[in-house]
């Protein structure tokens, strides 16, 4: 009996042991899980939660729910991998062996890695909305916000989900609007970027959707810490921008188990092929979604693009065939605008967000790089579209390479 052990209960964990089970027999292949706890949260519903348009009910499920039969979920934490001896201790004493290992443990904020972040004001005038605790603190804040220097910043790169430091800005800006104190709400967006996107034509048109907005933005700022007392933030380069309200994108990171095992880089990522998702050292150790060291989006539809090409190469890989399928890093993700409208992007390694329709050319329904409701109403179906299809392992009637049907690759 072979042994399978994925490292992470998260999005690529769970569509991983879903699609698995239903591939590789039972009688030949065992299949664990493993995850500290049995909360499952839907991370992109952290977005909502600051306004009030999600309920911490609404992005909370059991892990267990969607664990199939025939799959151990063991809970416990990951104290180390051992690669050499293919087995992975847990804190408290228990050992798991394997033949294939898949780290599919994500990534996580790390406030504490930036001076000042995690002190005296953190929750206090400091706040993040990439944690279910601090999008639900940064709620109460916000509602009892009446102006000031409102300041979103980001840390460095990368980050989970590259887009919600934009849709919180835009979603900020309407709120306000909303409770009519725009007017009093001096609006900046911080970026270690040069622009407010990574790609040239989507950060011309985000930027501009800023401009628009009246949302200054501050570029290519690398903070060196956050001096609590005169609520500011400071470069490397000496720069300097005050704040009465900071909702900052600490520092991300993959978890600690990956440097205690020796598996991965300064940031805790796995180092893998870009295309295969198989380690770089290691012939039965895949990392999947954002635990793993692909330039592409940290966000939940490269983890289901991703997880389709893996498991296609996983059932060659174990019958020592080679793997044919190759992942281009495709990334499709709503970007909400506020006001009922968001924007689509769909892009890849080599290929940058372009406008046109999606899926269909003409038809659409959705329309790339512009705001609609559609768009929007795309965004919120999604929550039901991940509870229901996408965790389960279920098809999506959505090709894992990025197709240019439907795209304007000229303006």
């Amino acid at each position: 009996m072979k042994r399978i052990v994925v490292l992470g209960g998260g999005t690529a964990g769970t569509m991983i042991v879903n699609k698995l089970r239903r591939r590789l027999k039972s009688d030949q292949w065992q299949i664990a899980v493993v995850d500290q706890d049995d909360v499952h949260r839907y991370q992109p519903g952290y977005l909502f939660l600051p306004f009030g348009t999600y309920t911490a009910d609404q992005v909370t499920r059991s892990r267990h729910v969607f664990v199939p039969d025939g799959v151990d979920f063991v809970i416990g934490e990951v104290d180390r991998v051992h690669a050499e001896t293919n087995c992975v201790d847990l804190v408290g004493g228990r050992t798991l062996p394997y033949d294939f290992l898949v780290i599919a443990s994500g990534t996580a904020p790390r406030p504490e890695q930036t001076p000042g972040m995690l002190g005296a004001q953190w929750r206090r005038s400091i706040f993040d909305f990439y944690s279910f605790d601090g999008a639900q603190a940064l709620a109460r804040r916000l509602a009892h916000f009446d102006g000031g220097r409102f300041v979103v910043h980001i840390t460095d790169m990368p980050i989970k989900c590259p887009v919600a430091p934009l849709e919180f800005t835009f979603l900020a800006d309407a709120y306000f609007r909303d409770r009519g104190i725009r007017d009093r709400v001096d609006m900046i967006y911080v970026t270690p970027l040069s622009g407010a996107f990574t790609k040239p034509i989507s950060s011309a048109r985000l930027g501009a959707m800023l401009e628009d907005r009246n949302i200054a933005v501050e570029t290519d700022f690398l903070v060196e810490r956050i001096d609590p007392d005169t609520r500011t933030l400071v470069s490397y380069d000496e720069r300097a921008i005050a704040f009465d309200l900071l909702v900052t994108v600490p520092l991300n990171m993959g978890a600690e188990f990956i440097a205690r095992s020796g598996l991965g880089d300064e940031l805790n990522y796995v180092p893998v092929d870009k295309h295969t998702l198989l380690s770089t050292r290691y012939p039965n150790i895949f990392a999947v979604g954002d635990a793993s060291n692909i330039p592409a989006s940290k966000a939940g539809s490269v983890a289901h693009f991703a997880v389709d090409v893996f498991v296609d190469n996983f059932a060659q890989h174990i019958q020592g065939l080679p793997m044919t399928g190759s992942f281009d890093g495709h990334a499709n993700c709503f970007i909400e605008s506020g006001d009922g409208k968001g924007l689509l992007i769909d892009f890849n390694y080599d290929t940058e967000p372009l406008p046109g329709k999606f899926p269909l050319p003409v038809l659409g329904p959705f329309t790339l790089l512009k705001e609609t409701h559609a768009n929007h109403l795309g965004k919120l179906a999604f929550r039901w579209m991940y509870w229901n299809v996408l965790l389960p392992g279920r098809p999506i009637p959505l090709r894992s390479q990025m197709s240019m049907v439907g795209k304007k690759t000229e303006n």
